[in-house]
């Protein structure tokens, strides 16, 4: 299949309609401020539950949680809030339409929240527009993220700090042994069933925490509140700036590179994160299947053949002469991924195939067209090429997974 290109127009002085001629909504204030007290009461505690230290805020009784859930979640919404402040300042300097940012609480769930958006009321009409209101966000995020990491790791306490959580019994030994944390970035021994949370190292990361004395292990860090909030900005930041369809790289890449070229690399883009998720799912549900008998396991490959399938029929719109190749391919590195064993499983993450069908089902993999084109000036493109190595940095093959 040929990469889906359209039509645009040159850019003319007047590109559509004056602005005083779209009809404003109004805000429901209410309804923001709402959303935003219902996002920070629901991160507060997550963030408090993550943190654990029951030992140190005991004499708080029912509200432990409070002092360390308020810096997870306080620091959370700030990153959220400039992220999308960011995209609505910019979105007002060109007068587009725009909501302020609607909050998604998630009550109980992971890390007390889905993010924020806004919404934009009207087609934004140029790809000079669009860049501006794309990369504001994720730039302006990132700003925040990095400032919550050092602050982070500028304000380390000392290992001893473990002593105030409950349980990591071989940690606290290791800890009173030695006076500091162990190297290695995995525990050494789940055997006993232990849940344990491990956070995917990024370059940035790694290469800041390099810098800093009593960096904890990754699987220990959802235990520091800021620290955490910190690497979830990045995170987050990572997973807006993602070169596909109308997220925020998307956008980025459609005005920096022109849509075939954002077609062609969104497409790459995805395929990589289907081989990714493939890997994971051969070395991480395969196997479990395979508990239940040789039927259960040759099922399994059937079922990861039919899921490869739906995602491909929609990224090549089913262009059978482009799936069946890159379905074929993508299963013989799965299979290779099971006989290679660590070498190839690093790198596979099994959530990559429920992101994808966000994309394919949301997002969508194509850009949909601007009117009017209008070329980059040169610090618009710096700023393209700046956003495209925060990506890089701050992007995690395996995010977030259990052992």
């Amino acid at each position: 299949m040929e990469p889906q290109t359209y039509p645009v127009r040159e850019y003319e002085s007047s590109p559509g309609p004056p602005p005083e001629a779209v009809r404003q909504e109004r805000n429901r204030y209410w309804l923001h401020l709402l959303l935003f007290l219902l996002t920070l009461a629901s991160t507060t505690y997550s963030g408090g539950q993550f943190a654990g230290r029951i030992l140190r805020f005991e004499e708080l009784g029912a509200w432990w949680f409070l002092p360390d859930g308020l810096a997870f979640g306080l620091s959370i919404l700030l990153f959220l809030s400039v992220h999308e402040f960011g995209h609505y300042l910019a979105a007002r300097r060109h007068r587009i339409s725009v909501s302020l940012p609607y909050y998604i609480p998630m009550p109980l769930v992971l890390f007390g929240t889905l993010g924020a958006v806004i919404r934009i009321r009207e087609p934004i009409p140029d790809t000079r527009k669009l860049f501006d209101v794309g990369v504001a966000g994720p730039v302006a995020g990132f700003v925040v993220a990095l400032g919550l990491l050092l602050y982070a790791l500028i304000t380390l306490p000392p290992p001893a700090y473990m002593y105030d959580l409950p349980g990591h019994e071989e940690m606290k030994a290791y800890i009173a042994r030695t006076g500091r944390f162990p190297a290695q970035m995995l525990p050494h021994d789940t055997a006993d069933g232990t849940v344990v949370i491990v956070f995917g190292q990024t370059l940035l990361y790694q290469a800041l925490s390099a810098l800093f004395p009593n960096v904890p292990p990754m699987y220990e860090i959802y235990h520091y509140p800021v620290l955490l909030a910190g690497w979830l900005g990045l995170f987050f930041t990572a997973l807006n700036l993602l070169p596909v369809g109308q997220l925020d790289g998307g956008h980025i890449l459609y005005a920096l590179f022109g849509p075939r070229k954002h077609s062609l690399l969104a497409r790459f883009f995805v395929v990589f994160l289907l081989i990714s998720g493939s890997i994971g799912f051969t070395n991480e549900v395969i196997p479990e299947l395979h508990a239940y008998g040789l039927v259960m396991g040759g099922l399994s490959w059937l079922i990861l053949a039919a899921v490869l399938y739906f995602f491909l029929f929609r990224v090549f719109a089913g262009e059978h002469r482009l799936i069946a190749p890159v379905l074929m391919g993508i299963l013989l590195v799965a299979a290779l991924s099971e006989l290679a064993g660590d070498v190839l499983a690093g790198v596979g993450y099994t959530g990559w195939l429920v992101f994808s069908l966000l994309i394919v089902v949301f997002v969508r993999v194509d850009h949909p067209p601007v009117l009017y084109s209008r070329p980059l000036d040169a610090n618009r493109r710096m700023l393209g090429y700046l956003s495209i190595l925060i990506f890089f940095l701050c992007f995690s093959i395996r995010p977030i997974y259990i052992l």
